[in-house]
């Protein structure tokens, strides 16, 4: 989905060793294993109003992400929170979105990470919008990506890598078919997730979703939104996704940090019966008012 606004953002900026700096100006070796091999775990998290939306969930993530790979997080959590505060305040818009990195940090050519001794943080803050207010109001075109999710035995999806390179040939696909974003089918041809979010179907008043052993990401706005529509009543259900249920939903939409979400209108060229739908609508403007409280 490609980034569209009107509006002048703010100068991204870094934080970086205790300094805060144009993230033009921010450099990381070459010899940083997070580049040369994606080594590494990150976090997206939006801030509105000045205050970052479930940072605490999102830090517990990156430290079950770094520990899955035996990572040391190298600045103990509060340290992480006062650099979060410091950065939105220095970033001069009260809504944005902030990129924490944690990589392997410095080391040798070869890949053995006993070469990297100091893991390197860094969080970037900027401006995102991934579609326009017309596009989120229409809808989103997808396609199912021939390009297939990494299997659970190959790399848990709860850990949250710097690996996406699977993900980015799905966003080439879907580039290629003029479509806004793909979703990718595990090895088994079940449904896992979007390039860069989860999804959602309604179908029979039940809101389903795929579980992370299909290659779902354990999201934070996945998980938000499950939560909102159990305090509104609805039956929610995380079960295996076939691409027929795509296509013959009542609804789908998108969900993710950057996302939030996304009515889908469009699924290889199958239009869910409602778009944006009921459901859709409700959970929107919920996690519109949590979000922004």
């Amino acid at each position: 989905m490609n980034a569209a606004t009107t509006e002048t953002p703010s100068t991204p900026l870094c934080w970086m060793d205790g300094r805060i700096a144009p993230a033009a100006e921010a450099r990381v070796p070459v010899l940083d294993h997070g580049l040369l091999y994606g080594d590494g775990v990150f976090e997206g998290i939006r801030f509105h109003r000045g205050r970052p939306f479930a940072l605490d969930a999102h830090l517990e993530r990156l430290e079950c992400s770094a520990r899955a790979i035996g990572l040391t997080v190298p600045l103990p959590r509060p340290d992480i929170v006062h650099a979060v505060a410091a950065l939105i305040a220095a970033f001069g818009d009260d809504d944005g979105y902030l990129r924490l990195v944690v990589t392997r940090g410095d080391g040798t050519l070869g890949l053995d990470p006993r070469s990297c001794p100091t893991p390197r943080l860094f969080i970037v803050a900027g401006a995102l919008r991934l579609v326009d207010a017309a596009t989120r109001e229409r809808g989103v075109r997808v396609i199912i990506a021939a390009t297939r999710r990494l299997p659970p035995d190959g790399l848990d999806p709860r850990i949250k890598s710097l690996n996406y390179l699977n993900h980015v040939l799905a966003r080439i696909e879907a580039n290629a078919a003029g479509a806004d974003e793909a979703i990718l089918l595990n090895a088994a041809g079940r449904v896992a997730e979007g390039t860069a979010d989860n999804i959602f179907i309604v179908r029979d008043g039940v809101l389903r979703t795929p579980p992370p052993i299909d290659g779902a990401l354990a999201g934070i706005t996945r998980a938000h939104v499950m939560a909102l529509a159990q305090d509104a009543g609805m039956t929610v259900a995380e079960t295996s996704l076939a691409p027929f249920d795509l296509y013959t939903c009542d609804e789908c939409f998108l969900t993710g940090t950057g996302a939030e979400l996304i009515p889908v209108a469009s699924i290889d060229g199958r239009a869910p019966t409602h778009c944006p739908g009921p459901v859709f609508r409700r959970l929107r403007d919920a996690y519109h008012a949590a979000v922004r409280a």
